[in-house]
């Protein structure tokens, strides 16, 4: 407790553009976290490319079992490795930097990124020796070498850990006073993150552990529980993806436009719900599992779950809303759809926003309420919709949002200039359109009947446009790892070169200054509050959910169809 009753051995510098401080301490774990979690992308990214190619039977890259083995290898470095590791380093951000105070227990935080380093090493080490071609999932009774079993609790340990140190660091600065008020929305959001990701490493231990005694020869898991269990980490870790990317939405949105929710108290209550029903959309994953009642799995997958989705609808709206209103403000006030034609689109930030925003959400959010039906599922889980689904919510979504606000953490943290703006400001459209074609079309195979996880597919089972599906889906990868490859070659390149020199001004791209730290957004005169309304917001809302409506209702025909009695 030394740590905490001595504040004033913390060393601070003040950023000129936020006017915020930043303790020294959690800048360096911040920059860790964050560069380590960039090279496990590049990693994922590589196997991506390979998996895709491998997929597009014309081609047919791999052999089998390197098929499976970098399956298990990508998943796990995407799907938690990368994504975990920038999510540490968004917590101590949010926690130190957003709140002007300390990092509590910086030698602790830093055992915890060792833990996590190598347990990602571990995992990856064993599973490359081909030890471990059990996929992400790693399904009892599949047995792996146990290092992979004690990689992956390495790693979850060390997770924990780090949430530890920053729920710790919210508590000390809540008491030392370093701010006033509730906490900022985008702190409040990784707090809910911090919760759920408290539930799904608790999840994976107990369904861990016994797997690896298991493979030790010590205890035989159920393959039951295993399921349930990994589940309630597999599944609701990427709901800690969730909880994160809107709150980096929220961000990018004031960073960028200068936009503040219409209405903060609904944007604090829809994270409240992301906490009560979230992680009960885990169940989706159980659906084809004979051990369950139908009513446990309605009642998880429907009328709870549907709290969460409440959750992100709320989000839906208040996100593009908080955009409309502070773009009308600033004058842009013509027609419906004006504010929307004069934003800052070469902004990395905006772009990445928008993008992020629309892949996860018309994509991603309506395949994923829709597969998780009970009925639905059943004829959905086991085809290329499922790894559809979740490459627009985790790939496109998450991952486009956590690249554009790295774009502003290199000028705030890192304190170098970025290098290639320009580059910069294509780099979400370019990511963001390869990983459209990539979901849209993994989607389209599934529809067909493809299997999903299948090295090998006898394509002559299939309607004659599925190896084609497949072909679309790997000339998407390449494009998305273009993408990929311009944000490293940008974040690298500002990173390790040039002078490091504080920022002068936030925006990249934008002439404006400072949107950040702006208490207000300018007045244009005494125009009628109705010109302030999100109007245009409004009518996108309602398309999207004709848009959800007419998805939805399609799948229950189509499930119709798949049993037509004659």
């Amino acid at each position: 407790m030394a740590a905490i009753s001595a504040p004033a051995q913390t060393k601070f510098r003040t950023c000129p553009v936020t006017a915020l401080k930043v303790d020294l301490a959690a800048e360096k774990l911040i920059k860790a976290n964050a560069v380590t979690a960039i090279v496990f992308l590049a990693i994922g990214g590589l196997f991506a490319l390979l998996l895709a190619f491998t997929r597009w039977q014309a081609v047919h890259l791999l052999p089998a079992d390197w098929f499976y083995r970098l399956l298990t290898a990508h998943g796990l470095d995407m799907l938690v490795v990368w994504i975990v590791f920038f999510e540490v380093a968004g917590l101590y951000f949010g926690g130190t930097v957003v709140l002007n105070a300390r990092l509590v227990f910086p030698k602790i935080a830093w055992l915890a990124f060792i833990m996590m380093l190598v347990g990602a090493l571990l995992v990856n080490g064993i599973v490359l020796a081909g030890k471990a071609d059990v996929m992400f999932t790693a399904y009892a009774p599949l047995v792996a070498d146990p290092i992979f079993y004690l990689g992956i609790i390495l790693f979850a340990v060390g997770a924990l850990v780090a949430v530890f140190v920053f729920f710790a660091t919210i508590v000390t600065a809540k008491k030392e006073k370093t701010y006033e008020g509730s906490l900022p929305l985008f702190t409040y959001g990784l707090v809910a993150a911090a919760i759920i990701a408290t539930y799904a490493l608790l999840s994976g231990a107990l369904a861990l552990v016994p797997a690896l005694l298991t493979s030790l020869g010590l205890m035989e898991v159920d393959p039951a529980y295993y399921r349930n269990l990994f589940w309630g980490f597999g599944h609701t870790a990427q709901q800690i993806n969730l909880a994160a990317m809107v709150a980096i939405w929220y961000a990018l949105a004031q960073i960028t436009v200068g936009a503040v929710p219409v209405n903060e108290k609904l944007s604090r209550f829809a994270f409240i719900l992301y906490l009560l029903a979230i992680n009960l959309g885990s169940a989706h994953h159980l659906l084809v599992d004979p051990g369950y009642s139908f009513a446990w799995k309605t009642f998880n997958t429907s009328y709870i779950m549907y709290l969460a989705v409440l959750g992100s609808l709320i989000h839906a709206f208040s996100i593009p809303a908080a955009v409309e209103v502070a773009q009308r403000r600033k004058g842009f006030t013509n027609g419906l759809f004006g504010w929307l034609r004069k934003a800052p689109w070469k902004e990395p930030g905006f772009s990445a926003l928008v993008v992020s925003m629309m892949i996860f959400g018309w994509i991603g959010g309506v395949t994923g309420v829709t597969i998780g039906t009970e009925q639905i599922n059943m004829t959905a889980h086991n085809t290329m919709r499922l790894p559809g689904h979740f490459h627009a919510t985790v790939v496109a979504g998450t991952t486009l949002a956590f690249m554009g606000i790295t774009y502003y953490l290199i000028p705030l943290i890192f304190r170098k200039p970025l290098k290639f703006p320009r580059v910069a400001s294509w780099q979400p459209y370019v990511y963001g359109g390869g990983m459209l074609i990539v979901s849209i079309f993994m989607i389209a195979a599934g529809l067909m009947g493809a299997p999903r996880r299948n090295w090998q597919i006898n394509l002559a089972e299939y309607p004659g446009a599925t190896g084609l599906m497949f072909a679309i889906i790997a000339f998407g990868a390449t494009i998305a790892v273009i993408g990929g490859l311009m944000f490293l070659w940008i974040v690298l390149a500002s990173v390790f070169t040039g002078k490091q020199e504080d920022a002068n001004r936030l925006t990249l791209v934008m002439k404006q200054e400072n949107p950040l730290v702006e208490d207000a957004l300018p007045n244009v005169g005494k125009e009628a509050t109705g010109k302030y309304a999100p109007s245009g917001t409004l009518v996108i809302v309602f398309v999207f959910l004709m848009f959800f409506v007419v998805y939805y209702f399609s799948n229950w025909w189509l499930l119709g169809r798949a049993w037509i009695i004659r």
